[in-house]
C-alpha cells in the first residue's frame, strides 16, 4: 500500500543523497534501496530523474525563499541580514557535495535553469534590497553602484562551485564562502558599518 507522503519521502531521500554525494553518483537504485521501495513506485511519482531533480531544486529553491524572507524580517539591520544568511549557509553547506552544481549544470540543464533563474531574480533582487537597505541606515557607503554590487553578489555566490577554484584553494565550501562575504561587506560598510561587522565576526568567532 502506497501511503500518502510517499513523494515527500522520494523528495527527501533523493535531496539527502545527492546533497552529499552529488547528483551523477545517486542513481534511482540507489534512491529506492535507501528508502527500502522498488523503483517502480519511484516511477509512479517521478517519470525519470529528470523529473526528480528538478522536484528537488523546487523544495530548496522554496525553502530558500522562505528563510531569505524570515531572515530579511527578523535582521535588525543590513548587516545582520548577511550574518544570518551566513548562518543559513553554515546549515546548508554541512553535507553539500561541491560537485553538486557543476553536475546540474552538466547532466540537468532543465533542473539549472530553474535555479539560475532563481538566483537571477529573486536572489539578486534580496542583495539588492539589502543594500540599499544599509545605505539607508548608513551602514553602507552612499556611493555604490547598487545594481552592480548586487549582481556582483549574485555572481560571487557561485564562486566556491566552481571545480578549477576549488582545486586551486584547497577550502571547504563553507570556509571560502564565509571568506568571500566578509570580503564583500568590508567593500561595503562606512565606518558605522565597519563597527558592526567587527562586532558580528567577534560574536560567530570568525577571525578578524
Amino acid at each position: 500500500m502506497i501511503i500518502p507522503d510517499t513523494k515527500q519521502r522520494i523528495q527527501k531521500a533523493a535531496h539527502d543523497l545527492v546533497m552529499q554525494y552529488s547528483i551523477r553518483s545517486v542513481s534511482m537504485d540507489d534512491i529506492a534501496a535507501n528508502l527500502g521501495m522498488s523503483k517502480k513506485t519511484i516511477y509512479q511519482y517521478f517519470k525519470d530523474k529528470d523529473e526528480l531533480v528538478e522536484s528537488v531544486v523546487d523544495e530548496v529553491i522554496d525553502a530558500n525563499q522562505c528563510i531569505c524572507n524570515e531572515d530579511r524580517d527578523r535582521a535588525d539591520n543590513a548587516v545582520h541580514e548577511i550574518f544570518l544568511v551566513m548562518d543559513m549557509m553554515v546549515e546548508m553547506f554541512k553535507t553539500m557535495n561541491p560537485s553538486i552544481l557543476f553536475d546540474m549544470q552538466k547532466y540537468h540543464p532543465a533542473a539549472f535553469g530553474k535555479f539560475q533563474k532563481h538566483r537571477n531574480e529573486y536572489l539578486y533582487n534580496v542583495c539588492r534590497q539589502n543594500l540599499e537597505r544599509g545605505i539607508r541606515e548608513e551602514l553602507f557607503r552612499p556611493e555604490i553602484n547598487v545594481d552592480t554590487m548586487a549582481r556582483y553578489r549574485v555572481e560571487t555566490m557561485l564562486t566556491a562551485f566552481n571545480p578549477e577554484f576549488q582545486r586551486s584553494v584547497k577550502q571547504s565550501l563553507l570556509d571560502i564562502e564565509k571568506e568571500i562575504i566578509i570580503h564583500y561587506l568590508f567593500g561595503l560598510v562606512t565606518l558605522k558599518g565597519y563597527k558592526l561587522v567587527l562586532k558580528y565576526m567577534h560574536e560567530k568567532g570568525l577571525k578578524k
